[in-house]
């Protein structure tokens, strides 16, 4: 063998080491679309950080094996200069572009966890935090069972209770009002008149924090790719 052919199979074998290191890297891709008629400022905890979205626009977010207590959400009438600092009426994380916690509710959340127990992804909309776009969250590849696409596109917006409407959302009653009734911080907890009211709109989203078992879902970890889409 020559150089080169060494060369060659080096490279070769360089290439099947990336393929296979990108692989086991990244667990699942996620794409984030935005069908709105508005920008949307999407942003991704704990990877990712941020990313004006206008109508139409995607961003793609690798997500690696083991990610965990992981969220995106939207965020609307933001107004960000050039070093990424401003505000948002809905969902603000701190003033920055780039978000590194979860920000000030009220939002609709997508929130997965991958290649977690008996090698599933788990993953669910959210709407205890309160609701501000309509949402849905899907595997690219759904398997049956409980890997399916779930939908929130009610409008929450125009039917919220008059004590949890604010500016651009519809609020949650554990920020609005505290409490064990509606936060559920100190043991088990049931549903309220106000979870009743998001549950009711959006059957597959959580509307109180332990309402597992209709609002949780599961897909195959590595196997399955996602997509969220604001205003579907």
């Amino acid at each position: 063998k020559n150089m080169f052919t060494n060369m060659g199979y080096l490279t070769s074998s360089f290439i099947l080491f990336f393929l296979a290191f990108v692989t086991y890297t990244y667990a699942a891709t996620i794409e984030v679309r935005n069908n709105c008629p508005y920008t949307v400022w999407a942003a991704s905890t704990p990877i990712g950080g941020g990313r004006r979205l206008d109508r139409g626009q995607t961003w793609v977010i690798n997500a690696p094996r083991g990610t965990k207590m992981a969220r995106i959400w939207g965020r609307t009438n933001c107004n960000f200069n050039g070093a990424g600092r401003g505000s948002c009426q809905t969902r603000d994380c701190g003033g920055v572009l780039q978000c590194t916690g979860w920000g000030k509710p009220p939002n609709t959340l997508a929130e997965y966890a991958l290649d977690q127990f008996s090698n599933l992804d788990f993953w669910d909309i959210s709407l205890v935090d309160g609701f501000n776009i309509p949402m849905t969250f899907a595997p690219t590849n759904p398997s049956g069972g409980k890997c399916h696409a779930i939908h929130c596109t009610a409008n929450i917006n125009g039917e919220c209770p008059g004590p949890l409407r604010v500016p651009g959302g519809c609020n949650n009653p554990c920020t609005t009002f505290g409490g064990q009734q509606y936060c559920c911080t100190q043991g088990p907890c049931g549903p309220t008149n106000f979870s009743r009211f998001f549950k009711q709109r959006c059957p597959n989203a959580y509307s109180y924090p332990q309402d597992d078992p209709t609002s949780l879902f599961t897909c195959p970890s590595g196997s399955t790719n996602y997509r969220v889409v604001f205003c579907p």
